[in-house]
């Protein structure tokens, strides 16, 4: 496994991490496991996959519960990025969440921990500085933020604090970060860390129509806001997704693989990711999205895959936010 620094901390993430929000099961996700997600977490380290992503919000701390579960005898082997709520993260209660989810996680330090989204009413900078004091103390290693926009981003660099990673929403069909979040974290050294690489399964090729994917995946930007759950009051972009998605399949098809290695080849490609990171529930998930990274997609085939998602990426536009627009978007 070809280890990747993430920014420049003294963290090497592979390049594949497991999302572990689908650890928590529950609506949107369905019935899960224990079990399975036990041999989901020990499938990874045995392929020398070694990051896993939960947070404090994922099924209300069940994530982190049966991630701490699945490493025990095998903590040394693995980065564990957790993330605190943006309500949580004041430095009044801060700290506090950090001990819960390292409780939860059965370990006395996290490696990564994240911000998980912007503070929208209040300054980041006591935030950082408190981040920064648990790093001094050896709570956290490496301090992230997710979903962090380039006036968000700007403001976490005015305080000098170092941030190792932005997490942020990336996939063939949801762009939006390389308009200007990608360039300034390549030129600070902020690794990103992309999630959401397959769409929720809709660049897996899951579903052959818009209307046949679930409700809890068509509720981004892409999707009309008269379907249920969305967010935002948008028309959606659905006939040039739909368009989109017809393309990457048919390269897919036409170089052989897989729509969803494809997919997750083409995020881990991208200069500036740190890794991608993919929910999996079982431990042939596991298998399936390690072959993603054992081939590389040839230039001429990014080049195509980038022109069969332009369109949509500037009907998207630069809003790093997939479920909120206007001045409802919680990115700036």
């Amino acid at each position: 496994m070809n280890y990747r620094q993430l920014g420049k901390s003294n963290l090497y993430v592979s390049p594949l991490a497991v999302g572990c929000w689908v650890f928590a099961g529950g609506p949107g996700w369905g019935e899960q496991d224990q079990k399975d997600s036990i041999a989901t977490v020990h499938a990874a380290l045995d392929h020398e996959i070694n990051f896993f992503d939960s947070a404090e919000g994922y099924g209300a701390g069940k994530s982190e519960e049966v991630l701490g579960a699945a490493l025990l005898g095998r903590r040394d082997q693995a980065i564990i990025a957790t993330k605190v709520s943006p309500n949580n993260a004041l430095p009044a209660t801060l700290r506090d969440h950090l001990e819960a989810s390292l409780r939860r996680l059965q370990t006395d330090y996290v490696d990564l921990y994240i911000v998980h989204w912007p503070l929208r009413d209040h300054p980041i900078a006591p935030t950082l500085a408190l981040l920064d004091d648990l790093k001094q103390e050896g709570k956290i290693r490496a301090i992230g933020v997710s979903n962090f926009g380039p006036q968000n981003l700007a403001e976490a660099l005015e305080t000098g604090v170092e941030v190792a990673a932005n997490q942020c929403g990336y996939n063939l069909c949801s762009r939006a970060i390389e308009f200007e979040v990608l360039p300034v974290c390549r030129a600070n050294q902020i690794g990103v860390t992309a999630y959401m690489p397959l769409m929720q399964g809709i660049l897996a090729g899951k579903w052959p129509r818009i209307d046949d994917i679930p409700p809890f995946r068509t509720r981004t930007r892409h999707f009309n806001s008269a379907r249920p759950g969305v967010r935002h009051s948008g028309p959606g972009v659905e006939s040039t997704l739909e368009a989109a998605l017809a393309d990457i399949r048919a390269i897919a098809a036409e170089i052989g693989q897989p729509m969803a290695n494809v997919a997750l080849a083409w995020i881990a490609a991208q200069d500036g990711v740190g890794s991608v990171i993919a929910g999996a529930r079982r431990p042939e998930q596991i298998e399936r999205n390690a072959t993603s990274m054992s081939f590389q997609l040839e230039a001429g085939v990014i080049d195509r895959l980038n022109a069969a998602t332009d369109a949509l990426k500037q009907q998207l536009g630069p809003n790093i936010d997939l479920w909120d627009d206007g001045p409802n978007a919680r990115s700036r």
